[in-house]
Order: C-alpha cells, then structure tokens, then sequence
C-alpha cells in the first residue's frame, strides 16, 4: 500500500499550498479596507505597478525627455540641471552624485531606495492602494505554489499508479484518490483568477482598479499620455531606441 503514502503525501503538499494562498488573499483584501476613490499621479501609478524600481525609472524618463538629464545609451546619467523639481527628482540627482555623473544601474538601485520613494509606498499603503511590505509575498508567490502542487500531485499519482496495488484496489480508484488533491489545487486557481487576478505585488485590489481606470491625462505637457503609459508598462514601453537602450544596457566583465 505504498501508493497510501503517496497519496498523504499529495495531500499535504496540496493543504499546504492551497492554506497560504488563502490566506494571502485574505491579507490582500485586508489591504483594501475603504479606500478613498480618487486619480493617481505618475508617481503612484508607477509604484501600483512596478514598486520603488518602477518610479526611479519614470522620474529619469521624465527629467530625460525634458532635457534635465542625459541618459547616453552606454549607461551612463549625467545631470544637465541640478535642481530638482521634486522629491522623486532630488533623489535621482543625490543618488548620481556630487560630480554630476554615473552609471544608470546604481543610479537606479540608490533611487529606488530613497526616503522619498518609501514614503510614497507607506502613503499608497495607509490609503488602501499598496499590498502592505510584509504581505508582498501575496497572491501571486501563494499561485506559485498552488501551481507546483498540482504538479507535484500528477507526479506523485503517476508513481502512485506505477507502484504495485492490493488485489482488491483497481488503479482506476486509486487515480481517482489522486484526482482529489488535484481538483482542489486546480479549484483554487480558478477561485484566484476569478477574485484576485491579475496578482499584483504592489497593488492591492483598490489599486489594481485605479490602474486599470487611469485617465488620460497630461501632467508634464504633451509628454503626460507617454509617462503614464511608462508608468504603467514600465521602460519597455520606451519608444526612442537610445533611451531605451540606456536602460537596457549592461557593464561587460
């Protein structure tokens, strides 16, 4: 009856799986208590969409299509006018340095990491709108883990089949006894595309609605349609070749 050891086996890699994602719906809803109906900014919806790395991207876009910023697509920054405009600003410029160039990849991580943007992230947090930091391991890491049940689930019934069976059991019950982890992980991931998808890091289900209601609008001048959309999609949605390759581009050893 080796297969009754499989089958347990099955069963808590399934009850595992299928408890933490249940849970991490919970907490994601308890992220969204009554927030305040209301448009994002650039900045915001940068950070529902992307986190920290999102806006430090969206505010060197910004200062480069505005001409504040050289962005050369050998990946270096070099700051035209140091005076930033705002907070999200002084920070890209504090963290390229007093000699007024560096590297985009460090200039990005120092950014990201800045008092202003963690801020941001506690405000969009109190207001509903942001997965708290201890929970952004959510919904999508528990559907992870749902996924790899079932699969662990169909490998551990296929092996179950294989192994010699009592007399008396037919390999159709026992695929069947498989077949109920299995119908449990896969109604799981159907409850979780229904009511959570998509599975946002950042975003809370509050948010994720305000993301996908974002009205076009024009806060830097002809460039507002372009930043949101970089805002939303991130660099790839960059459209000159050279500034996207910027981004793109990577330190040889």
């Amino acid at each position: 009856m080796f297969w009754v050891l499989l089958l347990l086996l099955a069963w808590a890699v399934t009850g595992t799986a299928c408890t933490r994602l249940c849970l991490a719906a919970v907490r994601a809803a308890g992220a969204d208590p009554d927030p305040v109906q209301r448009e994002l900014t650039l900045y915001e919806a940068a950070f529902l969409s992307g986190g920290p790395r999102r806006v430090a991207d969206l505010t060197m876009v910004s200062m480069a299509r505005q001409r504040r910023l050289l962005l050369a697509h050998t990946g270096w920054a070099t700051v035209v006018d140091p005076r930033g405009r705002d907070e999200m600003e002084q920070s890209v410029i504090g963290a390229i340095g007093p000699e007024g160039q560096n590297r985009i990849a460090p200039v990005r991580a120092a950014a990201a990491s800045a008092a202003a943007v963690g801020s941001l992230g506690d405000r969009l947090v109190r207001a509903g709108l942001a997965v708290p930091a201890g929970a952004r391991t959510t919904v999508a890491a528990g559907v992870r883990q749902v996924r790899l049940a079932a699969l662990a689930v169909l490998a551990l019934g296929a092996a179950g089949l294989l192994v010699p069976a009592h007399p008396d059991m037919p390999r159709g019950l026992v695929a069947l006894w498989f077949a109920l982890p299995l119908a449990l992980n896969l109604s799981c991931l159907a409850i979780a595309r229904v009511e959570a998808h998509p599975y946002s890091r950042w975003a809370s289900p509050a948010g994720q609605r305000l993301l996908g209601t974002l009205a076009r609008r024009a806060p830097y001048g002809d460039d507002g349609t372009y930043l949101t959309t970089v805002a939303v999609r991130g660099v790839r949605a960059i459209g000159e070749p050279d500034l996207r390759a910027a981004f793109a581009h990577r330190d040889q050893p």
